[in-house]
């Protein structure tokens, strides 16, 4: 029976680790398309109805690239390129349903039928523009989708819920939205 050495073992471990051996742990060197260092990210445009949520989707990708350091994040007029995105849709879908009569849904009215969950599905799309040119470097469409639950009835003979309730599910939903997406396209 052969015995291992474990001080061996580890010895050439360090060996390797610390003359490099050409692996990296992490990522290798990241950088903006078209090779910028300093970058603008204006407002997104929003071509959506949900009203607001392009400064949230901005600031997600802000803060993505100030965490980063890939690029310097700059007023437009000292930029080399422009990160320019656009939300293109927001989409709500009913997700599961209760009805009167299901044990699940409660003391609903008779008759009534109400969405418990909704899916919130968006678009948006980022392009790098070189300044100098006007180029379009790079281009991406990205998706993205979160779950909330609605507003709930369960009272018999209250037949409204709290709005602000909803908006709030929402805003932080596309908080959540915003940053997953904005992390994936950084």
């Amino acid at each position: 029976m052969k015995t291992v050495n474990f001080g061996l073992i580890s010895l050439f471990m360090t060996f390797f680790v610390v003359s490099g051996c050409a692996y990296h742990l992490g990522r290798g060197a990241r950088s903006i398309p078209g090779g910028a260092t300093e970058i603008s990210i204006p407002i997104f445009k929003n071509r959506s109805q949900e009203t607001g949520i392009e400064v949230t989707f901005t600031q997600a990708l802000q803060q993505e690239f100030l965490r980063s350091k890939v690029a310097k994040v700059v007023e437009d007029p000292l930029a080399e390129s422009r990160i320019e995105g656009e939300i293109l849709t927001v989409s709500y879908l009913p997700d599961q349903k209760k009805a009167a009569g299901d044990p699940a849904a409660g003391n609903l009215p008779d008759g009534t039928v109400i969405a418990s969950q909704y899916r919130i599905l968006t678009q948006v799309h980022l392009a790098v523009i070189r300044r100098a040119t006007g180029e379009k470097v790079w281009e991406g469409y990205f998706n993205g989708e979160r779950t909330y639950s609605a507003p709930q009835v369960t009272i018999t003979g209250v037949n409204t819920v709290n709005p602000l309730y909803n908006l709030s599910a929402r805003r932080q939903s596309f908080d959540v939205i915003a940053n997953d997406m904005m992390v994936e396209a950084h």
